[in-house]
């Protein structure tokens, strides 16, 4: 395997250097593109963390791909390796090294039909989503067959048949699935707006274990999905409406003996915009709405197995300190004890963009921006009969709180070098019902950022974060410093330090220095220090990270 590893890679590095071909000859033989990406990391022993505890202190996470076409036809591989082992709390089911996807597709304008690994999402995900984030440790691609057929502009249907990627393997639950669009727009004759619907059907065909069999599910569990979009003028919308049939309840990968639930979700979107002022909105409800490969996937920490896509809907934040305390989507129905009942989350947030024009007095010379958002999210009201194995849950009730949250942005160009931003965040985070971790976090976050254009390719950044709580580990105070020597070449140092914490041995700094060089489609980074035990999120998925200290070295490169 060492060996098709090393010719993939030459392979790729040859493929770099044969670029100076001529446009006829790439016609004739057609053209092959691809990436590399590596991730290396060296855990060491730190006095203020403590000795690494596992046995291996080099890590690496490897990437090769290649894709092949010639005219309509298609093909690629993906080579991974994860040697000697895979970063830390990725899955130990990426302890391989081998060819972990492939594909052959032909397409045409109307026509497309794949065969092998491929990603597919129907609507907004919330009902089927396979994708990749390399950072998060997900790649839940499908290996099977997909034909996408689009008999004209107004119509598109799309059927598969797959088994979800599962490491280097698949999974056992067998995976079925239509999509259709239909652009409206034409039929009802609009001329300044689009409209357009859509339905979608996920099957997931799974034997029962012996002992859960006759509790009143199938084999099968089947999901639907009906969506309507409009938007026009300065005006958009969309709802979407998820059903799912009657399934066991599983909870960290356990079956809960007799407790057979159906699902649900609703999901409404509005926006209005126009030239300085932006407004949108998002409604979400959640009901029993996990829906995995495989049943004894359901809660495992790795997001493997995971069918559909339910990010919590919250802002993306950019800063250290406003990332420790991140709401994640409770989409399951839980009943450990009497003292923890889940049954879904029902809430939503709303954005608010306004742009202060030039020459008015908050506007200035050269403008101010604002952006507000709010988001408040609960569990669903219900009961639930612990002799019955029964639940009984409100439509649009809001139960136990989760998660609140209120930031303000101000983005502001003081002369043309100078610009900053201040920002405020005030959170409400139920680690309880969140993390399973007893108590309740107040916060308050305030962050200055300011960026100074030295000339046309230098600039220096730097900020300064403060957050303030008197729950947890109390207050934590942070910074970051970035020098931007040209648009190739940054190097930057960051530490935030938990001085609040009442444990005088927890009151550590997590530090981090580090820099990167870019050039073309390639680029290298470099960066050594501690990371903070916690979860790291990518557009409102999170996996937990443990705390570590070491060196991080990530190359990557297309062609």
């Amino acid at each position: 395997m060492k060996k098709l590893l090393y010719l993939s890679f030459a392979l790729a590095f040859s493929v770099g250097f044969s670029q100076d071909k001529d446009d006829e000859e790439k016609k004739d033989w057609g053209a092959l593109t691809g990436g590399f990406e590596s991730i290396v990391q060296w855990y060491n022993d730190d006095t203020g963390l403590g000795k690494f505890a596992e046995d291996e202190h080099v890590r690496s996470n490897n990437y090769l791909k290649l894709d092949y076409n010639y005219g309509n036809w298609f093909a690629g591989i993906q080579v991974e390796s994860y040697a000697p082992m895979p970063l830390l709390n990725y899955s130990p089911k990426l302890d391989d090294s081998g060819i972990a996807q492939y594909y052959a597709m032909y397409k045409t304008r109307k026509l497309e039909i794949t065969a092998g690994y491929f990603y597919e999402q129907f609507g907004s995900g919330l009902i089927l989503r396979g994708w990749e984030n390399r950072p998060l440790g997900i790649n839940n691609s499908f290996r099977g067959g997909r034909v996408k057929y689009d008999p004209s502009d107004a119509l598109s249907f799309t059927a598969m048949y797959a088994r979800q990627r599962d490491g280097f393997e698949v999974s056992e639950g067998e995976i079925f699935g239509f999509n259709s669009e239909v652009d409206l727009t034409n039929l009802f004759k609009l001329e300044t707006s689009s409209l357009s619907a859509g339905f979608s059907y996920v099957g997931r065909k799974e034997d029962i274990p012996e002992e859960f069999q006759n509790t009143g599910f199938n084999e099968m569990t089947n999901a639907f999905s009906a969506r309507l979009d409009y938007s026009g003028n300065s005006f958009y919308s969309g709802i979407e409406y998820i059903t799912k049939s009657k399934d066991a309840v599983v909870n960290t990968q356990r079956y809960i003996a007799d407790f057979v639930e159906p699902g649900n979700g609703l999901l409404i979107n509005f926006g209005y915009s126009q030239k300085g002022l932006g407004i949108d909105a998002t409604f979400r409800r959640l009901e029993n709405m996990s829906l995995f490969s495989e049943r004894e996937a359901s809660g495992n920490v790795f997001n493997e197995n995971i069918l559909n896509y339910l990010p919590g809907l919250t802002k993306q934040h950019d800063y250290l300190l406003t990332n420790i305390y991140v709401y994640q989507a409770q989409p399951t129905i839980s009943v450990p004890d009497p003292s923890l009942l889940k049954y879904g989350e029902i809430g939503g947030q709303v954005d608010v963009f306004y742009n202060f024009k030039k020459g008015t007095p908050i506007g200035g010379k050269y403008g101010t921006k604002i952006a507000v958002n709010a988001s408040y999210w609960a569990g669903l009201r219900g009961d639930f009969n612990f002799t019955d194995r029964e639940a009984e849950i409100d439509y649009f009730g809001f139960g136990q709180k989760y998660f609140s949250e209120f930031s303000l942005e101000v983005r502001k160009k003081w002369n043309r070098k100078w610009q900053s931003i201040f920002y405020y965040v005030n959170q409400y985070y139920n680690e309880r019902y969140i993390v399973d971790k007893l108590g309740v976090v107040n916060s308050n976050i305030g962050v200055v950022e300011t960026t100074y254009r030295i000339n046309s390719k230098r600039s220096i950044r730097a900020e300064v974060q403060h957050l303030w709580t008197p729950d947890d580990n109390k207050n934590w105070v942070g910074g970051t410093l970035e020098f931007n020597v040209t648009p190739r070449l940054s190097f930057y140092l960051n530490d935030i330090y938990n001085y609040g914490n009442d444990d005088k041995d927890e009151q550590i700094h997590y530090y981090n220095v580090g820099g990167s060089y870019a050039r073309g489609a390639s680029r290298i980074a470099l960066n050594y220090g501690r990371q903070r035990g916690g979860l790291v999120c990518v557009g409102g998925v999170c996996r937990f990270v443990p705390q570590s200290t070491g060196v991080t070295v990530n190359i990557s490169t297309a062609f």
